[in-house]
């Protein structure tokens, strides 16, 4: 072959002398060479033995190497680092039988070619055959394989690294974590090694991938990084990063076959990782990495590890034994759960071995990372040690007491709960103190908030740590903030309030039996269905972390939680009838509000009656991005600057939304709290309607849970007078139907997936609730407190109830308690 034509095919040469041990006559004008495999000279894998040559170099000086090889100084041809060809001349001594070959005709020697009729082909060799004692020594003088890792101890022990030239598949379930291990390798390999990586993304965008490694590198929020909000720390962070982007090289184009992969990771020069992130297993038209085409794309990718001589790493979002058969790799990571719902076990094995070994981590999915199970959860120095230095005992045991909630492992926390503590443990991981500081009252009001914990050792351990801060603040222990809590000894005091919600339990997704006094799933779920607007009730595990989905949060609700300024409100502890101890407000009113009572007001069934008429979008909702105004056709989510509310008398429209605002000020609402904004323009309690930054909608329906609501308060109607079993069964069927709109826990079935159906709903409720408050206080009535989106306080004269309230059992309609100031307010049962 001459020169032009090797030089051209030189790429698949090399991988022919690689993988079949055959070598290449090639000449330029009089000068020969050998383009052979490394078993032709073993010397030419130690490092710095011979020249050596990067191939896409090698090509570009193709025509000098083979000047130089001829004149007997041999030419090593690497592929990143790693040896994989050499240039000899072709009256080298290593071409000639080595002394231990036997002397039988048709016998193979040493490093020698072999074919049928004993003589070599003119164009190339055939194929070559290794003795044993060249293969020991090929070995010895390459010395320890040093392939990327994980950068997790326990999982690198397991698995020895990621070896050169295999095929490694991580496999896990949707929503498994099992990219976070692909982005682990990535970002070990890249950020902190300083090697090439290929970053083959058929399932995240480059965008994704950047937001991912920002929040495990700094320990940011990964929701609220997706939504562009940075902390300095983080900005500094990612500048810093730019100084080593050249290493991580992402595609994420469209199209991203295993075959475009194989095309462009030779190109890449020095690689010394490849991860694919992900093969998935339920076919998508327009994902080629999934369904029936895995397994080839499978051989693709082993091809490439071979060929190239370099670690390929793949996820795949299944743990189907049947699936990851055909996929055929030549080393499994399987994630599994554990018992420890804070741990997951990730198996190893080879393909020709079975399990080989096994290693914990624990799930850190806020921040984008595992973390391996021995090291502690709260942050880490540059060295990579725990920041014992900084806050308190109590600090620290708090922060690694809630990690199983803040990780996303368990799911039962109040956002705004889940929010604190993960604030805590990342202002103790970057050594804040002035974030620390800053967190003080709200830590506080946290940990002085009873919270419904599980009876179990991990439920227990927060509990402690929640009370063991409440203590110390009410003992005024140093640097430690003062908060309201229960009496000494009096424990964790949980809160029992009349509207909470019932928690999910398994099985609760499942229809009612038929002697069930209230059929609600199934009534929800025939009222989706009967809609001509064929309403999608899931959305695609696939879909979930992009578009408008990981933007809605619990506190789009819009929940008041206000107290008038002039009012002091106190928790206190108090044991019900049944002996269960519980906390309540306490509510002292000063003199300069004149002679009355406080009037309780408490609303029946505000959730079920907003589903009269909740403005939602029954199918996806579509980035429609700015708007000029509100579109009455549509409904979705939108994200609005706080409107100013000079009030003092009555709590912000929004609710809790303004305590959640980005960089810009800026706030996601639902439709009912920008039509409720537009009624208060047009009635002129605000000056003008915020602009529309941003928003996400599909086509208005109003009645989609109608036929549900009138179910359900037909049903009421005729419960509330049995009472009883039957009425609670009743109540409790409705949460928790209503809470399957979109389940807290990751792993808890449920028919539907949809997150902004049920914040509007939840809002749609607030909106009632704060709207009804307001025309009590336009008449003249004193708001003392606007709660939950059921609860109200008034100040007024004895037995004398708002007249915008309407007394009675219905939906919509309230209960009045009266009771004096200073006295506990009851709630529910009580």
């Amino acid at each position: 072959m001459n020169a032009t034509e090797a030089r051209t095919e030189l790429f698949s040469l090399v991988k022919r002398a690689e993988l079949e041990g055959r070598t290449t006559l090639i000449h330029k004008h009089r000068e020969r060479v050998l383009l052979a495999p490394l078993d032709r000279l073993p010397a030419a894998r130690k490092a710095d033995a011979f020249p050596s040559h990067a191939l896409s170099a090698a090509q570009k000086d193709f025509g000098d190497l083979i000047t130089l090889a001829a004149q007997g100084q041999p030419q090593v041809l690497r592929r990143s680092r790693t040896p994989v060809a050499v240039l000899l001349p072709v009256d080298t001594p290593s071409s000639a039988p080595s002394s231990d070959t036997t002397a039988h005709a048709g016998a193979v020697p040493a490093g020698g070619a072999v074919n049928s009729q004993g003589t070599q082909d003119r164009g190339s060799a055939p194929r070559r055959l290794a003795t044993l004692g060249d293969t020991i020594g090929s070995v010895l003088s390459s010395g320890p394989v040093g392939g990327p890792t994980f950068g997790l101890p326990g999982l690198d022990a397991a698995t020895g690294g990621l070896q050169p030239g295999l095929l490694t598949l991580v496999a896990a379930p949707p929503a498994g974590g099992g990219s976070l291990l692909g982005l682990a390798a990535a970002r070990k390999t890249g950020l902190i090694d300083s090697r090439k990586v290929l970053y083959a993304a058929s399932g995240p965008n480059r965008a994704d991938i950047f937001r991912r490694i920002l929040a495990a590198e700094t320990g940011g929020d990964y929701p609220r990084l997706k939504q562009g909000r940075l902390t300095e720390h983080e900005q500094q962070f990612a500048e810093q990063l730019r100084q080593k982007a050249s290493v991580l090289l992402i595609d994420d184009g469209s199209d991203l076959t295993a075959e475009a992969i194989a095309e462009t990771a030779p190109h890449v020069e020095d690689l010394a990782l490849v991860v694919v992130d992900r093969l998935q297993a339920a076919h998508n038209a327009r994902l080629p990495l999934s369904g029936d085409l895995l397994p080839n794309a499978s051989q693709v990718l082993a091809s490439l590890a071979r060929t190239l001589h370099v670690p390929v790493l793949a996820i795949v979002d299944s743990a189907d034994p049947t699936l990851l058969d055909l996929l055929d790799a030549d080393v499994m990571l399987t994630l599994a759960p554990t018992q420890d719902p804070s741990k997951v076990q990730v198996t190893v094995s080879e393909r020709d071995f079975g399990a080989i070994g096994s290693a914990y981590l624990r799930p850190d999915l806020l921040h984008a990372r595992f973390l391996d199970a021995g090291t502690p959860a709260v942050g880490r120095t540059d060295s990579g040690e725990p920041a014992r230095g900084l806050g308190s005992a109590m600090e620290r045991e708090l922060a690694e007491a809630a990690l199983p909630y803040t990780s996303g492992a368990r799911q039962g926390l109040p956002a705004s709960v889940t929010h604190v503590l993960a604030a805590l443990r990342t202002a103790l991981a970057n050594g804040d103190e002035e974030a620390l500081d800053e967190l003080g009252p709200s830590l506080a009001e946290t940990a002085a908030a009873p919270q419904q914990l599980p009876n179990d050792a991990e439920g227990r351990r927060l509990a402690a740590a929640l009370n063991a801060y409440t203590t110390a603040g009410t003992t005024g222990a140093p640097g430690q903030p003062t908060a309201t809590g229960p009496a000494a000894g009096s424990g964790h005091v949980p809160d029992d309030e009349d509207d909470a919600e019932v928690e999910l339990q398994p099985g609760d997704e499942e229809d009612e039996p038929e002697d069930a006094p209230f059929p609600a799933l199934k009534l929800l779920k025939d009222a989706v269905g009967r809609s001509k607007m064929h309403p999608i009730r899931v959305i695609r595990l696939e879909e979930r972390e992009s578009g408008p989905w990981p933007l809605i949060s619990e506190h789009m609700d819009g929940e008041p939680r206000w107290v008038h300024p002039d009012v002091t409100s106190t928790r206190v502890p108090f044991i019900r009838e049944n002996g269960k101890r519980v906390r309540r407000d306490q509510l002292d009113v000063p003199d300069s509000f004149g002679d009355g009572v406080l009037c309780l007001i408490d609303r029946n069934g505000s959730y079920p009656s907003a589903c009269s008429a909740v403005p939602l979008a029954p199918n996806r909702l579509l980035h429609t991005g700015p708007l000029e105004a509100f579109d009455k056709a549509s409904a979705g989510i939108y994200l609005i600057d706080i409107p100013e509310w000079n009030r003092t008398d009555m709590p912000h429209p929004l609710g809790r939304i303004i305590d959640r605002p980005d960089e810009q000020g800026r706030v996601w609402v639902t439709t009912p709290h920008i039509k409720q904004l537009m009624k208060l323009v047009r009635e002129d309690h605000l000056a003008a309607m915020p602009a529309i930054h941003d928003s996400w909608t599909g086509k208005a329906n109003e009645s989609l849970f109608k036929p549900f609501y009138e179910a359900a308060r037909k049903a009421r109607i005729e419960l509330v007078q049995t009472g009883g079993e039957p009425y609670k069964e009743y109540k409790t069927r409705l949460s928790i139907a209503l809470r399957l709109l979109w389940p807290k826990r990751k792993e808890q079935k449920s028919p539907f997936w949809r997150p902004d159906w049920r914040m509007s709903m939840v809002a749609e409720a607030s909106v009632r609730h704060w709207t009804v408050a307001f025309k009590a206080v336009q008449e003249g009535h004193t708001l003392i407190a606007l709660r939950n989106v059921d609860a109200a306080v008034f100040w007024t004269p004895a037995a004398t109830p708002p007249a915008t309230y309407r007394i009675g059992t219905g939906f919509g309609e309230v209960k009045a308690k009266f009771i004096q100031p200073g006295e506990i307010i009851p709630e529910g049962d009580d």
